[in-house]
């Protein structure tokens, strides 16, 4: 394939510096429990949006549906349209009758392997059965348990129907209660592809949108393209290095379709804006030399001192302490105004995490 010349840069926008701290303490700060989300806003576009702007530090506060106006015409908005599977499955062993929850991460070269994280995975050795609670006549058996709470486990028909039929929305941790029919609808964005489903996580940038915020948007001629990143649970393991120089992230599969690299183009041609909506679009789109069209994989870990090549501006949900989110914003917008916009978040009243509310860091 020949090569795409690189679109040129508009102007380049300043990035944090190298020197910025890569100790993990830095990128802590103090929430309130009750700041964390436990349920989506009643109206997608309805949740709150803070709007750092990253030249003058300025912060301003609207709700989320003043993007539709606020996006520059000639911007381009780029999502990750991948679908969460329902991939937590709870199992009971059939011997002891001992509990044990899995999440479906990865099919494992067949549709009837899969690769799964479980809870608790001691004592999981290959050739144990699992019956599922919900129907303990479908019984999964362990074939592999290489460590770090792993598993492999043979399903009795096509994982991904399996989840489909008895799995339960892979709610956040931090959420403490079962995920319920609401969440099937509303930890899922509008746009998610129908034709196939891969991630163990909302892509939850974009859960703030709505089909009638698409509406203003195409109505002011604002374009929008797609990427697809399956979110893995690499996204989420904590940082346990002092150093953020020694954390290593899971690779993730995505796939940029020559569509998407043909919109940056006009975009940067036309003087406009990369906008991406969600960390793990900045992932992917970061992770590319060039950019190339197909299907790719990353474990790229943005950290202060990463030089921006194809994101200009993020829309995203604001980040657990310590994690390898806040250090990928901050690496974006500089760690001290990021630390600044959060603490003033918490003082509004903000929502934290997946389904709170929104930060556009222009």
């Amino acid at each position: 394939m020949t090569k795409r010349p690189r679109p040129t840069k508009v102007c380049d926008r300043p990035v944090t510096d190298a020197l910025e701290p890569l100790d993990l303490e830095a990128y802590d700060y103090h929430l309130p429990p009750d700041r964390i989300a436990d349920r989506p806003s009643p109206v997608r576009h309805e949740s709150r949006l803070l709007v750092l702007n990253r030249d003058t530090g300025q912060r301003e506060h609207h709700r989320f549906d003043a993007i539709a106006d606020l996006v520059g015409e000639r911007d381009l908005l780029v999502f990750n349209d991948s679908r969460v599977l329902p991939a937590r499955l709870r199992t009971r062993k059939a011997e002891t009758g001992g509990r044990v929850e899995l999440l479906f991460v990865e099919p494992a070269g067949q549709s009837d392997r899969w690769r799964a994280l479980a809870r608790p995975a001691k004592g999981l050795a290959p050739g144990l059965a699992l019956a599922l609670e919900a129907a303990p006549d479908v019984v999964l058996r362990v074939v592999d348990a290489p460590g770090e709470g792993f598993v492999t486990v043979q399903t009795p028909q096509d994982g991904e129907q399996l989840c489909r039929d008895y799995g339960e929305m892979p709610l956040p941790p931090y959420i403490r209660r079962v995920a319920d029919e609401l969440d099937r609808e509303r930890y899922q964005t509008v746009y998610a592809r129908k034709d196939r489903a891969g991630s163990v996580a909302a892509p939850t940038a974009g859960l703030h949108f709505s089909e009638e915020v698409f509406a203003r948007l195409d109505a002011r001629g604002v374009e929008r393209a797609t990427l697809t990143l399956d979110v893995g649970p690499g996204t989420f393991v904590p940082i346990k290095t002092s150093s953020l120089a020694d954390h290593r992230m899971h690779f993730e599969r995505f796939e940029l379709r020559p569509e998407t690299v043909e919109a940056i183009e006009r975009c940067r041609a036309r003087g406009g804006r990369v906008i991406a909506v969600g960390t793990t679009t900045v992932r992917a789109l970061e992770s590319l030399p060039e950019l190339e069209p197909g299907p790719k994989s990353t474990d790229l870990f943005i950290r202060p001192g990463h030089r921006f090549r194809w994101v200009d501006q993020l829309i995203t949900n604001f980040h657990l302490p310590k994690s390898t989110l806040v250090v990928l914003v901050s690496a974006l917008a500089g760690r001290e105004p990021i630390l600044e916009a959060y603490r003033e978040a918490v003082d509004r009243g903000y929502r934290f995490y997946s389904y709170g509310d929104a930060m556009w860091i222009r």
